[in-house]
């Protein structure tokens, strides 16, 4: 009789320690999957996304317009933008997914304007 009260015992304690263990898992799992969809979201809402730029000019207002319109006529395929980033003005063309679309295309606006340089930056 004492053995058999003892299996009881042992598969009852057995069992709860399973079902516990099987319970705090399937909530870890949760919390995992929350995580992994808040992280998501948050790229969706959050985009970094590099970009390549050419820029042409830095510095002041005037030259940085000026700049922008020769080029217009030059390369009129591309459309140049003029950004005022405290305290100098930079006119820039393009936005290229890679490094190596932005280098392509800067050896060939390096013909016209020597000065101009490939940058990385976010979006």
């Amino acid at each position: 009789m004492k053995k058999t009260n003892l299996n009881i015992l042992f598969t009852s304690v057995l069992t709860l320690f399973l079902c516990i263990t099987n319970v705090f898992s399937q909530s870890e799992s949760e919390k995992i999957s929350d995580l992994i969809s808040q992280k998501k979201t948050y790229n969706k809402e959050n985009k970094n996304t590099i970009v390549y730029k050419i820029q042409l000019y830095n510095g002041n207002e005037t030259e940085a317009y000026k700049i922008k319109q020769n080029f217009s006529l030059t390369f009129p395929e591309f459309t140049p933008e003029v950004v005022y980033d405290k305290p100098e003005w930079k006119t820039q063309v393009g936005k290229f997914k890679t490094r190596l679309d932005a280098d392509r295309v800067a050896l060939i606006i390096k013909e016209k304007f020597l000065g101009a340089i490939v940058l990385e930056d976010k979006i």
